[in-house]
């Protein structure tokens, strides 16, 4: 039996690798550094789980960061489960997001590893 596809997506980190705790949960785990790949590989793998960090982009006059664009995708794939990370400082911004987007768990800064693995394992 295969096991569920995760998709971590690192835009720009400062945070613990967690590809070994993805691994442990039971995923097989893919991983890109670009929003624009990320998609690409969202529409051809059609993963199980996305794991992604809200940053916000002030400079965006139609949304508030490449996360939306990823969403616009990962929204069609009605079985895949969305986790986002993100800074509390952008709390406020990222609620906006929430409104209009439904995500499986979201976590702030620093991420609670135990959470996530409990978060992860209920999905396997």
């Amino acid at each position: 039996m295969s096991r569920p596809v995760l998709l971590s997506i690192v835009e720009l980190g400062g945070y613990p690798d967690f590809r070994p705790l993805y691994r442990k949960a039971g995923y097989e785990v893919l991983m890109e550094t670009r929003m624009r790949k990320a998609m690409g590989t969202i529409r051809k793998k059609k993963p199980d789980v996305i794991v992604a960090e809200f940053n916000f982009q002030s400079d965006f006059r139609d949304r508030t960061s490449s996360l939306e664009s990823m969403m616009s995708v990962a929204e069609r794939l009605p079985d895949t489960r969305v986790i986002v990370f993100y800074e509390k400082e952008y709390a406020h911004q990222f609620e906006r997001l929430q409104a209009v987007c439904r995500f499986y768990r979201t976590f702030s800064f620093p991420i609670p590893e135990q959470e996530l693995a409990e978060a992860l394992q209920a999905l396997v």
